[in-house]
């Protein structure tokens, strides 16, 4: 399967508009915004567990980053509530089982396969720190490596805030909505950008909380092992 497979263009997904589909285990259902491969896939979506559904116990051989929603997510390493953001690295392994339900949005085989770094941060107990480069822009930083920044941003009610960066951009609403290039985006929207597109967005009235990663599509490759 491919979906939005090609790394060189613009790509708007709006989340609530996308129908769910079920996966191989019982109440767990997904929203797809890009992928390449079938059941073993690097993928972006937005995944919904039923309350009292589970995974099978697994292995990430490419890697898992994703940023709770809404509920708890819940496996053998904690209890982890909407606005957290975890980064489980390639050769990590955990029994998802999140027993009240809850959506992520996860992206999987998009590391580096050497990493090793996990990351576990609670974004409701960390103070967004004002971006003095860019007015009405505030960051909650996440994670950053050679390859890529992961942050949180927001954005005040009308900010005009530039988009793009080198290596690429990916914006994920969390709350709020903005407006980019004749698109307006709201809360589980989704851009891509490619490599140095840049354009001007504009918040709405009511502001923006939106999850940022960028540098990261210049690695937009197939794994081999995909």
């Amino acid at each position: 399967m491919e979906l939005n497979a090609d790394f060189s263009k613009r790509v708007v997904m709006h989340g609530d508009e996308i129908d769910w589909l079920e996966s191989p285990m019982v109440g767990v259902s997904r929203r797809m915004l890009d992928r390449i491969g079938d059941e073993l896939a690097r993928a972006t979506s937005i995944v919904r567990y039923a309350p009292g559904s589970a995974y099978s116990p697994h292995v990430h051989d490419g890697g898992e980053e994703f940023i709770v929603l809404e509920g708890v997510f819940q496996d053998e390493l904690g209890d982890f509530p909407a606005g957290s953001y975890i980064r489980n690295p390639p050769e990590s392994r955990h029994t998802p089982g999140p027993e009240p339900g809850c959506t992520i949005m996860v992206k999987l085989w998009q590391f580096d396969l050497q990493d090793r770094t996990h990351v576990r941060i609670d974004t409701n107990k960390i103070s967004a720190v004002r971006d003095a480069g860019r007015p009405g822009v505030s960051v909650t930083p996440l994670f950053h490596d050679p390859r890529e920044d992961v942050r949180t941003e927001l954005w005040a009610p009308d900010a005009e805030v530039r988009l793009g960066a080198d290596g690429g951009a990916e914006y994920f609403v969390l709350d709020g909505a903005f407006e980019d290039s004749g698109d307006r985006l709201g809360a589980n929207s989704w851009l891509r950008m490619p490599d140095r597109m840049q354009s001007m967005a504009k918040a709405s009235t009511d502001g923006a909380r939106v999850w940022v990663k960028t540098g990261n599509l210049r690695y937009a490759t197939v794994p081999a092992a995909l």
